[in-house]
Order: structure tokens, then sequence, then C-alpha cells
């Protein structure tokens, strides 16, 4: 049975890269009367009768498959396919939820052919709105007129008839004017900016074409993920596509020319050449640049790429190493369309991977300055498929940060601490998790575990060696999830070091287990591929007891922060695990931290941070995000609109901050006012432990 334990909060990108990053509001056309997705299929049955199996016997909360589970998928499906209500009336909404107690029998019975009825008509619904908007969009709009658009989706009510859903998309129009106006685009930096109207009426035309290229891999996976999800946030089925581009991520290593891809407006747009891969060394494609239509091999025909989902033009890009794919583009700033061969290769994506650096920062005693290594861990990453095949050089986070550290403990000038960034970090590897804690402690206890039988079990690092054993700083965020939780609350509760950051983390405290299906239902070495189920089977518990469900790890030091503020926790999630205790096990304690210095700690950087104009900046741009994610409604008046967006931009934040979380900018710690505070309290955490250098059990 292939099975893999995985922790994370994070949904898996549709490649090269990154995922598709598509505006909320972005909605296009197929044309009248398109055809409808088809009956499901001999394959779906299989894969939904498993799933159905697999998660009554085995999910953590032992929720039997019944209408309450019935009455959330449906929920969770409608709001999957129809986010922000714009396409459905509320008639065809009221029609299948009086089927909301079937879901569960249907899905006893490998039957889903509920999804193929509610998403064709989601189909009409979308080539109505859209012919609608294309109307709207050459309309002229007041801007000078008070009227306000409702901005959050559980204050919204599907429309109850055409002119309704007219006068919704009449406002939805005007925002986006008003919010393309207020843009400064990459495009427009470029000398790409178009007429407002045109690319308005691309986006829309886009968006319809999109959805009518749904495969039946792609509905499977979303009515499933909204039936698995109704039992915890975690639990989510992958289709072969998705599976695939998991293994990548977790591989960090793939074949293709080595760039990164955002769907822009119909557009496929490159938004970074990877250093090193096969666009970087080909030497034409550039960020910016738009790809129109890709052939393959030397004289492939060249298939239009415009308007089709970003997932597909990946497959048509990516290819075995060795091969040429051929990329028809518009050059950023130009016009003009060219054709550029690109041998593809494999590629590492670094940008994954742990990467490290040595700081220097303040002064010592004798005037020297203090050396701070820093790692930066963007995942809990390892190559699953080579691990099981025992590879002797698979992927591993601990194998790479373990090389930093020796690098560390070399160095000629000596490291003073290191500082741990685990801020963008969502998870990944369980077992990575407890063997990379295992290089800052001697052998006890990382974490426990317990199954849905309510058996506790504990996982050890059983190596007695410490790979460093100076002085450790951990920063945290809101986004640092899972695997990144069992290292801060380890390392916490050991008083093994000090953890900086956010209130809290992100608090997902469960662990799933990646099923692989095709190995399930056929008991094979090489199965076919039908994807994966994602299925929480287990809870996990720091050595002190305490899950981190929905509460996270607690910050020693806390640092001001837009992330505190946003609702990316566990607890803001629907149908969340409960927060709960085991019993606490034997550890060690090396007595780095203490509460009293801890205190101390703190105070010294509300006190530096209140002389910095940077953060008093940043106090007072938070206050006005809590007031603005207050208000229900968005003005559509010209005038107040700027006035609101030049004092702050909420939304931009948002936007901002969930893009770092995706996005790398080739620096490994850049010194920002938040690092450098970051820094500075590392460097009063050194002075604070005195002799008290080296972690020793006390």
């Amino acid at each position: 049975m292939r099975t893999s334990r995985w922790l994370s909060n994070r949904r898996v990108c549709s490649l090269l890269v990154l995922t598709s990053l598509v505006a909320l509001m972005s909605s296009e056309f197929w044309g009248s009367h398109a055809a409808e997705l088809e009956k499901p299929t001999a394959k779906d049955r299989r894969v939904t009768l498993l799933v159905s199996t697999l998660i009554q016997r085995q999910h953590l909360s032992k929720h039997a498959m019944d209408d309450e589970i019935s009455g959330r998928a449906m929920k969770s499906f409608f709001k999957t396919i129809d986010p922000l209500k714009l396409y459905f009336y509320q008639k065809d909404v009221d029609e299948f939820m009086k089927k909301r107690d079937e879901i569960d029998d249907m899905i006893k019975k490998g039957d889903i052919s509920i999804a193929y009825t509610i998403y064709n008509r989601y189909l009409e619904r979308v080539d109505e709105r859209i012919a609608t908007a294309l109307e709207l969009v050459k309309e002229k709009h007041d801007f000078t007129v008070q009227e306000r658009l409702v901005s959050k989706p559980e204050k919204m009510k599907y429309a109850k008839d055409a002119t309704e859903a007219r006068e919704r998309w009449r406002k939805r129009i005007k925002f986006s004017f008003l919010s393309l106006k207020s843009d400064k685009t990459e495009e427009e930096k470029e000398g790409e900016g178009e007429d407002p109207r045109e690319r308005l009426a691309r986006r829309y035309t886009s968006y319809g074409k999109q959805m009518h290229q749904t495969s039946s891999d792609d509905l499977l996976e979303m009515f499933l993920t909204s039936v698995t999800t109704s039992f915890d946030p975690h639990s989510t089925y992958f289709s072969p596509p998705t599976l695939e581009n998991f293994q990548i991520q977790m591989r960090l290593e793939l074949d293709g020319i080595g760039a990164q891809l955002q769907l822009s407006d119909g557009y496929t747009r490159v938004t970074k050449i990877i250093p090193g891969g096969a666009a970087d060394k080909q030497g034409d494609l550039k960020s910016q640049d738009r790809i129109v239509s890709v052939g393959q091999d030397e004289e492939g025909k060249l298939v239009d790429v415009v308007d089709m989902k970003l997932q597909n033009v990946v497959k048509l890009i990516r290819g075995k190493s060795g091969t040429v794919v051929r990329l028809e583009v518009i050059p950023s700033g130009s016009n003009k369309r060219v054709v550029y061969k690109i041998t593809r290769a494999k590629i590492e994506l670094t940008d994954s991977e742990a990467r490290s650096e040595i700081i220097e920062s303040g002064k010592k005693a004798d005037g020297s300055a203090y050396r701070i290594g820093v790692i930066v861990l963007p995942s809990f990453y390892m190559d699953m498929d080579g691990a099981r095949k025992g590879l002797p050089d698979f992927k591993s986070t601990t194998r790479d940060v373990r090389r930093i550290l020796e690098k560390m403990n070399k160095d000629e000038k000596g490291v003073d601490a290191v500082v741990l960034d685990l801020s963008q970090n969502g998870g990944g590897s369980l077992t990575e998790a407890i063997n990379l804690t295992g290089l800052f402690i001697n052998s006890g206890t990382v974490v426990q575990v317990r199954d849905p039988g309510g058996r506790v079990q504990q996982y050890d690092d059983t190596d007695s060696s410490m790979t460093w054993k100076g002085p450790l700083v951990v920063v945290t965020t809101k986004f640092s999830a899972s695997a990144s939780e069992i290292l801060a609350g380890a390392i916490q509760d050991y008083n093994r070091g000090l953890i900086i950051g956010d209130t809290a983390t992100h608090g997902k405290g469960t662990v799933q287990s990646l099923l692989d299906l095709g190995s399930q239902l056929f008991g094979i070495s090489n199965p076919p591929n039908l994807g994966a189920l994602k299925l929480t089977m287990q809870q996990f518990y720091r050595p002190d007891g305490d899950s981190t469900q929905r509460r996270g790890v607690l910050a020693d030091i806390t640092l001001p922060s837009f992330s505190n503020h946003m609702d990316i926790g566990e607890a803001d999630l629907d149908y969340a695990i409960d927060f709960n205790k085991v019993k606490s096990v034997d550890h060690d304690d090396f007595q780095m931290t203490k509460k009293e210095n801890v205190a101390k700690l703190q105070q010294q950087s509300t006190k530096r941070r209140a002389k910095s104009s940077d953060f008093t900046k940043l106090e007072t741009n938070i206050a006005k995000y809590k007031e603005q994610r207050k208000e229900e409604t968005i003005t559509l008046n010209e005038k107040e609109f700027f006035q609101q967006r030049e004092s702050f931009d909420a939304d931009q934040e948002d936007k901002k901050r969930l893009l770092e979380q995706s996005k790398a900018d080739g620096k490994i710690f850049p010194l920002t006012f938040y690092n450098k505070e970051v820094l500075a309290v590392t460097i009063d955490y050194l002075k604070g432990l005195g002799d008290h250098k080296v972690a020793k059990d006390q």
C-alpha cells in the first residue's frame, strides 16, 4: 500500500512552478449553448467508491457519511464553483438543495451524476452572465453617483432573476473599471496598457472559455473534495494531474523549461525565469512575455493557448528532458509574435529548498560584529518516491539543512546564533519535521500522534547527536503550519530556542496520509494513476501534550504584522477538528529560554519599535486594515474610491501577503525593517544568555 504522511495547509499548485493566480472577478465566454460535460465515467465510479470506503473507515473524526456530511458537501460545492454568487439564480440553488440529503447515499454507490447536473447548469448560467457582462462593458457608467457593492460573500444572496443578476453585474463591472484605473499593472509599466473595455471584455470571454474546458478529472476533484472537506478542511481528493504536480513539488524537480507562469486575462504570462533552467540558458524568453501558442519538437503544429486553462498550457510545455518545445510569444512591450525553440531540461526548484546566509549585525564587547546564520526554509520537502525506492541521494530537507549547519560549524569566523525562518513555511513531510528537529536536540520525543482509535504514539529523534548546539531563533507567522508547528512546538517545549513572529502559527494540528488510489485498488507496483486521497488520519501533539490544532504555537516574542489579522488560520476554516490534549512525555530541558528573560526581550523590542518610523507606519496601517476589513460594502463613487485607496487598500495588502507565499525574489533574508528587528532581538537574546550559549540538558 503506497502511503505517505504529509502535513500542509496549502493546496497543490498547477506547475511549471506556480499555480495560476486568476482574479476572483475574472469571467469569460465560450459561446451560446456550448457542449455540456458528458455523464460520469466508469473510472469516476471506481474512484468515488474507493474514496467513500477509505474516508468512512480511516478518517480521524470517525464521522459517518450521513446527511450532515451531505448538506455540508452541497454547500461546499456551490461555494467552490460560484464563490461570489455571481452566476446561479436562487431558484437553481433551491432546486438542487432539495437533494442535499441524498449525496451521502449517492457517494456510497459511486454515483456523482448530480455533480454533472449542477456543473452543466453552472455553464448555462456562465454563458448568460458573460453575455450580459459583455453588454455592460460597452455601456457608459456614472462614477459620481453614491453606490456600494457588497464585498463579503457571506452577506450576499443569489440573484432571484435576470434583472437582479444584471444589476449585480453592473456594479461588479463598475468596480472592475475602478480597479483597473487604480492598478499600475506590469503591462502598463512595460508599455502594454490597453483600453479597459477591451481588457475586461477579453477577461470575461476568457473565463467562460476556461470553464468550458473543465474535464471529468477536474469535476471529480472538485466534487469529491467538497465531500472530503466536509469531514475536515485538509482531506482532499487529488486528480491524476494534481497528484503528479504534488509529487513534483515534494521532490523539487521536474522536466521542463524553467519558467513560472500566471494566467492573466486569457494570456499565459511569464512571471519569472528560473536561474539555470532551460529558458534561462536559451536566453530569449523574458519575464512578462505572453505565450500565445505551443508546438512540439522542431516541426510540430503550433497549438493556440490563448484562453486555455493554465494547467493545460503547462501540459503542453512540460516534457521529457532533451526534447524541444516551440513557444510563440508576444514579447513584453511589443505586439509582434516571435517563436522561440527551447530544449527541455531537468530543473531543480531551488527557490523551494533550504537556503542560507551569514549576516553580520550589531557589536560585541570587543567591537566585532555578531555573526548570525540565517536558514530560510519554505517547506518540509522530501522525494517520497525516491525514499520508497531506497535511492541513496533522494531530496531531503534534513540532509540539506544538516549540510548548511555543518558548514556554519566549520566557519572560520564562527557563527554566534542560527535563525531558522519558517515564516512562509506551510508544512510538508512529517518525517522531515521530526528529523530536522533532531538536528537541534539530543534524542527524545518530537511529536505525539493520536489515531482514530485514541491510541497515542510518540515519534522520537533517535539520533543522540546535535548538529547545532548554539543559540537558536525560529521565526514564524500565521502562514507557518503543520510540520513547521511540530518543529516550533518541540523547540519551545524543550526550552531549546526562541520563537519570534506573529502571535501564533496557523494552527493545523492534523496529519494527512496520501493514499495512492491506483495502489489501493489494484495492489500492484506500477498501478494506473487514479489520483490520490489526502486523508486526515491522525492528530499531532507537542511533547508537553498540547495540540497545535486551532491554537497554533504561541510566539515568545510577538512582532506586529498584517498576517496576524488575516482570516487565514485553521480556526477560520470550515469544519476544522477541535483542539484537545494528551498526556505530556518526559523530555530534556535545555533552559535556553526562561520566562523572565523572554519578558525582558519583549520589553526591549517594544521600546525599540516605538522609536521606529517604519513600525509606527505599520501599526497605523494595521489599524486601517482592521477597520476596512469590518466593512461589508465597497464604494463605487470614484472620488471616494480613490481617496480610500490612497489612504490604504486592504485588498491589495491581502494580495501582497498571499503572493509572498508563492513568489521568491532571489533574496534569502532581505534586511527589511521587520527582519532587522528579528536580528536585533536575536542579539539581545545572545546577550541575555551570558555564558549559557551551548545547549546542554539541565
